[in-house]
């Protein structure tokens, strides 16, 4: 099962959460559905530099809440909060409500799966060859605090005739262990000789919640 759905998909409600929080009626529903799409692509294609690992959007009962996990915040918020301000006048006009955005920077953007795939295609795209592009990539993860991590890349690799698909992988990944925080990415990059596929895997480690035992107890009671 854990080769065959996303790992964060998997995982919510138990260490990951939704990337859209909110609630809507069944009339609203699916306004709100095609406007997130268009809100995290537009973000996607104008800040393609920027490093963005992921957009979460939170609506609340007048305004709409945007936050920007990229590693690279200032190329967002532009000089005096020029280009955050632009931000927002071009996002509002896909949202029905207010907009404001929270651009928040990741401190280790070398284990962050997203953005291994998005360097990844980058290299790609300027012919550099996938395995060194792939296993810089895994050392870089490793080096950096990651307990393991897997890359596929999938397509016409090196312009041969056939596609076909390579992976490697280096660590641990229990997949089906939920506690454990599985991250992935994925990521296309648009060669001469078609479209490559790149997606990644990264364990960070386990994150184990403790209950409060006094809380427990008074509802047990109850």
């Amino acid at each position: 099962m854990g080769q065959k759905v996303s790992p964060i998909a998997l995982r919510i409600g138990y260490i990951e959460n939704w990337r859209s929080l909110w609630f809507a009626d069944k009339k609203e529903f699916a306004q709100n559905v095609i406007e997130d799409y268009k809100i995290r692509e537009f973000i996607k294609k104008r800040f393609v530099q920027a490093a963005v690992a992921k957009v979460v959007i939170e609506r609340l009962a007048d305004k709409t809440k945007i936050i920007i996990y990229t590693a690279r915040p200032g190329v967002i918020i532009g000089r005096r909060g020029a280009d955050i301000d632009k931000l927002r006048t071009e996002l509002g006009k896909i949202s029905s409500k207010e907009v404001s955005i929270d651009p928040r920077e990741i401190k280790n953007p070398t284990i962050e799966a997203q953005l291994i795939a998005q360097n990844i295609s980058f290299q790609l795209v300027k012919r550099i060859a996938f395995r060194r592009a792939m296993k810089r990539a895994i050392d870089n993860a490793m080096s950096a605090g990651a307990k393991g991590i897997k890359i596929k890349c999938s397509g016409r690799l090196n312009g041969v005739e056939m596609a076909r698909q390579e992976s490697y992988q280096e660590g641990k990944l229990p997949l089906h262990t939920f506690r454990a925080q599985i991250d992935y990415g994925f990521a296309e990059a648009q060669t001469t000789y078609g479209i490559l596929g790149i997606k990644v895997w990264v364990n960070k480690g386990e994150i184990i919640k403790t209950i409060n035992r006094q809380k427990a107890n008074n509802t047990e009671k109850k």
